[in-house]
């Protein structure tokens, strides 16, 4: 099969197609024909080498994935050659073929595309369980969500505004605030132009906003803390900007407000259940019309090296899909 085997820490615009066996079916897992593929900021650190988790040579990247089911593994109930599947899986997604655990993969809606079906299996779950789960979102509330024409941007601001809550987006530029526009913010901020923290407070009459998504980090973080309300929730989901903040406790008691964290991953082995009923439920909002990834670009195997440069210069917005 044709896959992009990574042998050494390299750049992902060193990365190149060869032919490779392809992986065997395990007990527990499914054997797919990858029909789609997400990029994701991780896979760039994974084949350089700094990730947290450094996979043994060689190995195929690509976290998430869509397909048709090829093979069954011993052990498997519930799905059957021929079904359709979406599946986070870390890695073996940029490849013809990919074997993926049987407890991390869903059938796909019939109305939802292998494209759509690549670009949910991380992001959204992510932004619903850290809304839902984490901070309590309530309907009526006001969530301000940063980075907001992003993969998990735009997840936050399209759960958000099913959930009921009022969404104030930022991002960097008019082609992007429009796509916030789009996925149903009712505010935008271009922070490149505007102070945000001032353009919340008079958004929200000087109350703050009751949930902040942040996905930056940073000086975003710290300047978060000025615009968040009484008994406020500040969810921390990653640290793009690259510096990883800090807090001094007497902010946190002074408006009675919570930093929260939320680490998906874990989820698969810590409360199983728990992931499960994030996927149904985020089928059900999507067969309602209530979410749908918004796909930036597609790209062909070959241009891996392409779609992650792109993804680097945070250039792009939503999702970046590969399609082998």
């Amino acid at each position: 099969m044709r896959a992009i085997e990574v042998n050494h820490w390299t750049e992902a615009a060193d990365l190149r197609v060869s032919e490779t066996a392809e992986p065997e079916t395990q007990e527990g897992t499914l054997k797919v024909e990858v029909r789609a593929a997400g990029c994701n900021f991780f896979d760039i650190l994974m084949v350089q080498g700094k990730y947290q988790v450094k996979p043994p040579f060689p190995f195929v990247p690509g976290g998430e994935l869509s397909g048709v089911v090829r093979e069954v593994g011993v052990g498997v109930d519930g799905f059957a050659v021929g079904d359709r599947i979406l599946a986070s899986t870390w890695l073996g997604g940029f490849a013809e073929v990919s074997v993926v655990p049987a407890s991390g993969a869903y059938a796909i809606p019939d109305e939802m595309s292998f494209a759509e079906g690549a670009a949910l299996p991380i992001v959204y779950p992510t932004s619903y369980a850290g809304l839902v789960y984490r901070a309590d979102l309530q309907a009526s509330e006001d969530l301000l969500v940063h980075a907001a024409a992003g993969g998990v941007g735009i997840a936050a601001v399209q759960i958000g505004k099913a959930l009921g809550a009022r969404v104030i987006a930022t991002a960097g530029g008019a082609d992007k605030l429009a796509i916030a526009r789009e996925s149903g913010a009712d505010d935008v901020i271009d922070y490149r132009e505007e102070d945000f923290v001032a353009r919340v407070m008079e958004l929200t009459g000087d109350k703050g906003a009751d949930v902040i998504y942040d996905s930056v980090g940073g000086d975003v973080f710290d300047r978060s803390l000025k615009c968040i309300a009484w008994n406020g929730r500040l969810l921390v989901i990653g640290f793009a900007s690259g510096r990883i903040p800090e807090v001094r406790a007497n902010r946190i008691l002074l408006k009675n407000i919570g930093v929260i964290g939320l680490h998906w991953g874990p989820h698969a082995t810590k409360e199983p259940a728990r992931v499960r009923q994030t996927f149904e439920r985020l089928f059900e909002l999507y067969r309602a019309e209530k979410i749908k990834p918004v796909i930036f670009k597609t790209y062909a195997l070959d241009d891996l090296p392409v779609a992650l440069g792109e993804l680097a210069t945070r250039k792009t917005y939503g999702k970046l899909i590969v399609t082998p």
